[in-house]
């Protein structure tokens, strides 16, 4: 029975091998220059500059932007649970559609069933991901609703500031997590069609998260003037 359900062992090894083994890869390296690193720094920055605004309307367009990006994929992480739990019960149906590719390979309902579980499983992780960041988000306008006003900040006022972006870093950082369940959710896609297909696409994932992420333009702009 192991040796009938080995591919799809591997396939799903190899997935989670490229997820947390790129997660821990471009935390570790943040500190030397990626994006999450450079916009830990904007945000420091950001909050330094804020202590000396009386109006910080800006400040918490700023925070309910970003607040909003995460309530919607939030919401559409429960939409995407509700379809894939909707699809167990029209496994027939989808098992009919897949045969018809010829490079397809043969499974049985039960693995089917597993695998729309996993898949169920990445966007529960990314929901909870989403939700924590929305969470920390609303304590970050918080900290700039409390935050003092002062054009001359001190040691105090300035430990504050950093202490807010912090927060905001967080909540950046939990929002990207939730983003990459919806990278490897879409490379598990592959999974459906062969277990061994899995293996190139979550690679793919990787390659594009590393480029967008260390080696992009954008990286090149926001590092500007740091």
């Amino acid at each position: 029975m192991l040796q009938t359900y080995l591919y799809d062992i591997i396939a799903v090894a190899w997935l989670l091998l490229c997820w947390i083994g790129y997660a821990r890869f471009s935390e570790r390296g943040s500190a030397t220059g990626n994006l999450i690193g450079v916009m830990a720094r904007h945000r420091v920055r950001w909050m330094t500059e804020m202590l000396g605004r009386e109006n910080r309307m800006v400040d918490i367009q700023i925070i309910n932007s970003a607040l909003n990006n995460a309530t919607f994929f939030a919401s559409t992480t429960i939409l995407i649970m509700a379809g894939l739990f909707a699809l167990l019960g029209a496994l027939e149906d989808v098992i009919a559609v897949i045969r018809d590719i010829p490079f397809a390979v043969k499974t049985s309902r039960a693995l089917w069933e597993v695998k729309i579980i996993v898949m169920m499983l990445i966007f529960v992780h990314g929901f909870f991901k989403f939700a924590w960041a929305m969470r920390q988000f609303n304590y970050c306008a918080l900290l700039v609703g409390a935050a003092p006003n002062t054009l001359d900040p001190g040691e105090e006022e300035l430990a504050y500031a950093q202490g807010g972006a912090m927060v905001a870093s967080l909540a950046a950082k939990h929002f990207n997590h939730g983003m990459r369940a919806y990278y490897f959710g879409m490379a598990a896609l592959s999974w459906f069609v062969h277990p061994l297909a899995l293996l190139p696409s979550a690679l793919l994932v990787v390659l594009v998260l590393y480029r967008r992420e260390f080696r992009s333009r954008t990286l090149r702009a926001l590092s500007i003037g740091e």
